[in-house]
């Protein structure tokens, strides 16, 4: 048993000061008058407090007086009023010629129930070495978001610069299809730099949809129509926020839609609109994709190109969702759902 120094006012402190001699952890026994009744070894060797004369001293005088703060001693004098017990106190400890030194205060009264003068339990734990630690896990956690938001800087800028180089080569190559493949190719690459981009700009690592999708659609509206009093696109979302993961494939799978709706709907130019919308509830989500171009003709697989393709089936599988292809009367409907039921179905069927 770790021995302590013990300085007792009768039998009634035995249970007390027998804590205080087997902790490993730094105690003290005060009296009502702040006075220190015991001391554990281990408060004195972390504290560099001679065992000696430590009894019968003030706690606020101990050392070179580095004990003595005011609201220290404010709250001490309410516990032992019974007034208030100090749960987790945390305050600065300036020895002299030493570091400074993080600490968190617990004390309670412990009253005997008779004439017994009040006696306080006060624990004492050096924190310095985990709140060094917190301090330089919050600064690497700072200077890596700094990074991450170069690095998207940086792929955002590499993207457009690809975009254009795609676009620049269409113009120059005489084939007809292999402009339109370099076309398609420069829109693609143009969507992924555009949710880059909004993950830049993101604090948190997440994209407001509704400003997303707008860019995303001005983007491929500026790249696509020739004339834009004959054909638009219109972008109508709620406040959503989506994980940069969920809205690069929303933002692949609007890119599809929209691309093949503005190469299949309007033949020959001929005028309309492209109207895509979000909407999310309780976990519930719909991507509407919806033209008033020409339509779908009856039973022909050639009228629906893109809208089924693997790309777009297969990104909507990966959100646990599903591709619905209507009529809209005139034109064509794409819509993307997820529910949370299918979620919880496919989970449970694992």
């Amino acid at each position: 048993m770790a021995s302590s120094t013990l300085a007792a006012d009768g039998l009634s402190d035995s249970l007390a000061l027998a804590m205080v001699a087997i902790s490993n952890a730094p105690l003290l026994l005060l009296d009502d008058e702040l006075k220190v009744v015991a001391a554990s070894n281990s408060f004195c060797g972390a504290f560099q407090v001679n065992h000696l004369d430590v009894c019968g001293r003030e706690i606020f005088s101990l050392g070179h007086g580095e004990w003595d703060v005011p609201q220290l001693r404010a709250l001490l004098r309410a516990t032992a009023l019974g007034r208030a017990d100090i749960d987790a106190y945390e305050m600065d400890l300036r020895p002299l010629g030493s570091d400074v030194r993080r600490l968190v205060i617990r004390a309670q009264a412990l009253n005997y129930g008779d004439d017994t003068p009040r006696r306080l339990l006060m624990t004492v734990s050096d924190v310095t070495d985990a709140r060094l630690a917190d301090r330089l896990r919050e600064d690497l956690v700072r200077e890596k978001a700094i990074l991450i938001q170069e690095v998207q800087h940086r792929v955002a800028n590499s993207l457009q610069i690809i975009a254009s180089v795609l676009l620049q080569t269409a113009r120059k190559v005489q084939s007809e299809e292999t402009r339109l493949h370099l076309r398609d190719a420069h829109n693609r690459v143009m969507s992924i730099a555009t949710v880059q981009k909004q993950l830049a700009m993101s604090q948190v690592g997440n994209v407001e949809l509704r400003s997303y999708f707008t860019q995303l659609c001005e983007s491929l509206g500026a790249s696509m129509i020739r004339d834009h009093e004959q054909q638009s696109i219109e972008v109508t979302a709620d406040g959503s926020m989506a994980t940069a993961d969920v809205s690069v494939s929303l933002g692949l799978i609007l890119t599809e839609l929209v691309i093949n709706a503005l190469k299949h709907a309007f033949p020959q130019g001929q005028p309309g609109k492209i109207k895509v919308d979000y909407q999310s509830r309780a976990g519930d989500w719909t991507l509407s994709v919806e033209d008033n171009g020409v339509g779908m003709m009856p039973g022909s697989e050639e009228a629906k190109p893109g809208l089924g393709t693997s790309l777009v089936e297969a990104l909507s599988r990966q959100l646990h969702a599903h591709v619905e292809v209507t009529g809209a009367n005139p034109g064509t409907r794409v819509e993307i759902i997820h529910k949370q039921f299918d979620d919880n179905h496919a989970a449970e069927a694992v």
